[in-house]
């Protein structure tokens, strides 16, 4: 096993109101409808075990399970960071969610890494974090596009 990273940026202002959007980014059983691969959300406090069903990883398919630490400052702030107690988990999570105010919609941001150990060979670390990398993008247009359409906005 390797461990593996990736990681994405994005940002985008929607019309809808912040706390529109604030409610589906915190809720647990509405993120699985909206993720691509999320099969489940299970909260247990600020710690929510995300379950991913087989994602397509080069010929692989790769799933997870891994549990966050989530920290909420409404409405603006969202973080999460993988649970230390969690060591035996192969997939780490970090990021955070922004959510400003911006004229008559909302501006939200994310920034999101992804450290996983996968049955490939160092070797194959270029071609494996590019796999990752274009997984993890569509995944992120998928979730944008179906935020949207639960906002009403498509």
């Amino acid at each position: 096993m390797t461990r593996f990273t990736a990681s994405n940026k994005s940002a985008a202002t929607l019309k809808s109101p912040r706390k529109d959007i604030w409610d589906a980014l915190t809720d647990p059983v509405l993120l699985p409808k909206l993720t691509p691969y999320l099969n489940r959300i299970d909260v247990d406090g600020d710690r929510w075990t995300w379950h991913v069903t087989k994602v397509p990883v080069l010929g692989k398919n790769i799933g997870s399970v891994f549990t966050e630490v989530m920290t909420f400052d409404e409405p603006k702030r969202i973080g999460f960071e993988h649970d230390p107690q969690r060591s035996e988990e192969k997939t780490e999570v970090q990021g955070e969610y922004h959510l400003e105010e911006e004229g008559s919609g909302t501006r939200v941001s994310i920034e999101l890494g992804v450290s996983v150990e996968l049955p490939f060979p160092k070797a194959m670390r270029r071609p494996v974090e590019g796999a990752i990398s274009a997984v993890m993008a569509g995944m992120g247009k998928r979730f944008a596009s179906n935020l949207l359409r639960h906002l009403g906005e498509k």
